[in-house]
């Protein structure tokens, strides 16, 4: 499966966290073949916890299906940029590259604020490649905070 028909999955799981007041962000998880092995949507509020972000949830999801916290030869797909958690988890699981839709400037920490998956001081990097579907992660989060305004 190639970046944009994944960032759709992931498009489709954000409006599902909107059923539950959560930031609408999703997150799919593609392993080597580029096949979809984990998908979700950020869960904060319904599940009442600072870490349960789209990303984390599909890293958890797939080591505890594989038995392994190494995650080499997948992809990350997210509809935001990940913050500096979601990176570094990325980065602790070994996952090759991550693939986002829209930059977070606030909170983004794979190239906005930070560089987390690519720092050189660390003692694995992740191939990013930003803007798939930009548009469209753009508009629900945007049509989100609107409505809290």
């Amino acid at each position: 499966m190639n970046a944009d028909a994944a960032m759709k999955i992931a498009l489709d799981e954000a409006s599902v966290a909107l059923e539950h007041g959560d930031v609408p962000i999703g997150a799919v998880l593609l392993d080597g073949s580029g096949g979809v092995v984990a998908r979700d949507h950020n869960r904060r509020e319904e599940l009442g916890d600072a870490t349960a972000h789209a990303e984390m949830l599909v890293i958890s999801q797939r080591s505890r299906e594989v038995g392994d916290w190494r995650l080499t030869g997948h992809t990350l797909v997210v509809t935001v940029e990940p913050c500096a958690m979601c990176a570094m988890a990325a980065v602790w699981a070994r996952i090759d590259r991550i693939v986002y839709g829209v930059a977070d400037l606030k909170a983004g920490a794979a190239w906005s604020l930070f560089n987390i998956p690519q720092d050189e001081r660390l003692n694995h990097r992740i191939d990013l490649t930003a803007g798939v579907r930009q548009e469209a992660c753009k508009a629900i989060l945007a049509s989100f905070f609107s409505s809290k305004r």
